[in-house]
């Protein structure tokens, strides 16, 4: 359908506004269309009729109409493969914003019947399901968030072709549900900011709380480091060398992307915060109002990128 008439017939289509889960399909929310091929073959078999009555040929009138009576069919069987059908739950991981983000759908059908060859789609981009009687089955339907934030996912397409590719019907779920969207990352973003401390990653040697090695003993090392059981395998005394690492914390501020703009600058933020992931460094990150104390791992940089997704417009 070309765009402008899709736009306005998604204006009038149902649901006309979210809804809450679970969402029910019934047969005023079915719409069925000849396809390409289902309207060739109703081409034909007017033609057949057209010239069966004109030579009077009952056998000729007998096919059309047995013909006829298939197709109006396979139209009514594609209503009810959709018809009765539930939209349960969904779910959805963060991503970044222009990066494809999975609807993680639960649907199911009403236990009448199975539900063969089902497509659903939101971003031109479908994925299958078939529902065994009442069944309910987890499908991944792709979207692509363009903007930052807590966004409301689109309507999401469920369309047939079953039985025999004759007609579509389809049908729309439009869940009530904000999905979170992390910002953009920066492209190039330049260095981390200097770490907190020595500014280094490396750890020093000294007393600490790892075992590094074992090395000598030498006068002024205390008795309590001395290995005592290797000492008496190797006929020398040795002495625990244990490591102690050098402070590398950082901070992520936001006064430290002055002069860009204020998407930019988030997007700078967020993608420092996957260098220093990367990077393995403990950071912390000071916004607006609001701040974030020093971790690292993936539920701190959720927490951080949850930060600057929910950041404020300038």
């Amino acid at each position: 359908m070309a765009n402008p008439w899709r736009q306005r017939f998604l204006g009038w289509a149902r649901p006309r506004a979210p809804e809450a889960l679970p969402a029910h399909i019934d047969r005023h929310r079915v719409y069925v269309l000849p396809t390409p091929f289902g309207g060739f073959i109703g081409a034909l078999l007017a033609t057949m009729l057209l010239g069966a009555l004109n030579y009077n040929n009952n056998p000729a009138l007998l096919l059309g109409f047995l013909l006829a009576a298939a197709v109006h069919n396979s139209f009514v069987r594609a209503h009810l493969n959709l018809s009765g059908l539930r939209l349960l739950a969904l779910q959805a991981e963060p991503v970044a914003a222009g990066t494809a983000l999975h609807l993680h759908c639960l649907v199911q059908g009403d236990g009448r019947r199975d539900r063969p060859a089902l497509l659903l789609d939101c971003d031109h981009i479908a994925a299958g399901a078939a529902l065994h009687g009442a069944d309910a089955q987890r499908v991944a339907v792709q979207w692509t968030p363009a903007h930052r934030g807590w966004q409301q996912p689109p309507r999401i397409r469920v369309q047939t072709r079953f039985p025999l590719g004759l007609a579509v019907a389809w049908c729309y779920f439009w869940p009530r549900a904000q999905v979170l969207v992390y910002p953009r990352a920066e492209r190039n973003p330049p260095p981390l900011p200097s770490a907190v401390g020595l500014g280094s990653a490396q750890a020093q040697h000294g007393r600490g709380d790892e075992l590094h090695h074992l090395r000598d003993y030498r006068n002024g090392d205390p008795l309590r480091d001395v290995a005592w059981k290797s000492s008496a395998r190797a006929g020398q005394l040795l002495v625990r060398e244990y490591e102690q690492p050098i402070a590398n914390e950082m901070s992520l501020i936001w006064p430290a992307t002055h002069g860009l703009a204020h998407e930019a600058r988030i997007s700078r933020l967020a993608a420092w915060v996957d260098m220093a992931e990367q990077q393995q460094r403990h950071y912390c990150l000071q916004l607006p109002q609001r701040q974030i104390a020093a971790g690292r791992g993936p539920a701190h940089r959720h927490a951080c990128l949850r930060a600057l997704a929910e950041l404020g417009n300038a």
